[in-house]
This record gives structure tokens, sequence and C-alpha cells, in this order.
């Protein structure tokens, strides 16, 4: 896998932050009983199994938003995500592509009382967008496809108002026609910051 320096920077940043918050952050465990509305902003890493009949691997560098909105039914939320990556360095020919994702469908976490970390899993389903010089050479391709988002991660509380995602893992899957079977595989890491309301 290459990471770019640029990712490499933000990964540092990110873990530096991570550390600071986590040891300055109140000694006593935060109560997360109470379900919050919560808005998770996160860097996120993609790595492609692109094209395929092999691994002609490549990486993608971006960003996710995802909300979750309890539903009071002991642990379950309504969520959403929207992820958008993008690469410059697709094999020799250095083909550019940007992924979308919009997806929905409901999170998992158990309610754990007084405790600074918390768990979570979540599945959703959606619609995947792609664009760039790649898909431009690949004209009877479609650039809408099925998109579907199986995984999870932890949290890790700083107060009530303020979580830091210490990292997801996600099995992303798309449905993109490539002439072949139609079917990506894609490894989504995240780590970032969570805002509850």
């Amino acid at each position: 896998m290459r990471i770019t320096r640029i990712s490499w920077t933000v990964l540092l940043m990110i873990v530096v932050v991570t550390s600071g918050a986590l040891v300055n952050a109140q000694q006593s465990p935060v109560d997360s009983t109470k379900p919050r509305p919560e808005l998770a902003l996160t860097y996120t890493y993609v790595h492609a199994n692109a094209p395929p009949a092999g691994c002609g691997c490549f990486s993608l560098n971006g960003g996710s938003a995802e909300f979750a909105w309890p539903t009071g039914l002991h642990g379950l939320a309504l969520a959403g995500d929207v992820t958008v990556g993008h690469t410059n360095s697709i094999g020799s020919s250095g083909a550019s592509l940007t992924l979308s994702s919009f997806t929905t469908g409901v999170r998992y976490s158990p309610p754990l009382k007084r405790t600074r970390f918390q768990p979570f899993g979540k599945i959703l389903v959606g619609y995947g967008h792609i664009s760039g010089s790649l898909t431009q050479r690949q004209t009877t391709s479609s650039s809408n496809g099925f998109a579907a988002n199986l995984g999870g991660g932890f949290d890790a509380h700083i107060n009530q108002r303020l979580s830091l995602r210490l990292i997801e893992a996600d099995y992303l899957v798309t449905t993109f026609d490539n002439g072949i079977n139609n079917h990506q595989n894609l490894l989504r890491i995240s780590t970032g910051i969570v805002l509850r309301f």
C-alpha cells in the first residue's frame, strides 16, 4: 500500500491530538447512558481492489461525515454516512478516481454505564458514485451503483459533548460496472472527532 506524505502527516496529527486529548481528559469516566444525536467528522482511508481478477490495488484518501440519531430502543440509532475519497495515482497511467458513497441504516452501541470507551457496529446501504479519468476511459461503464457499508469501531469520550473516534473499520462493497463482475470490495479506515448534541 502506498500512502502519500500528506496522508502520513494527517495521521500523525490525529495521533498527537488524540493522545493529548486523552491525557488532558477528566480522570473520571463519562456517563454515556443517555443516548444523544451524534455527528462524526473523520479522515478516511480507502483501500480498493481494482481492476478485478487481480490486485492492481490502490488507495484513496478523503473524509466522512456520519450522523446517528437514537431511536430509544436500547442502543439502536438511525445512521447515515457520506464518504468521499480521491486518488490521482491508479496504476502506471496515473488515472484519477473520486469515489462517493451515501448510505443509511442502523447503528448499535451497547449501553455501557460510566465508561470512557464506547464500541459500536453498523449496517448501512445506499448509493455510490464514481468520477475521474479512470471512468472516462471506460465509456460503457456506469458511474452510479449500489453501496453497502458494514463495520464498527471505538469512540473515546472526552466529555458529554465530544468524543474521539479512535478507529472505525468498514467493509464497503460497491457494484459499479467494470466489464467483468461489477463488484468491488473496499476496506475503509476512519479516525476523527464525534460531536454530541
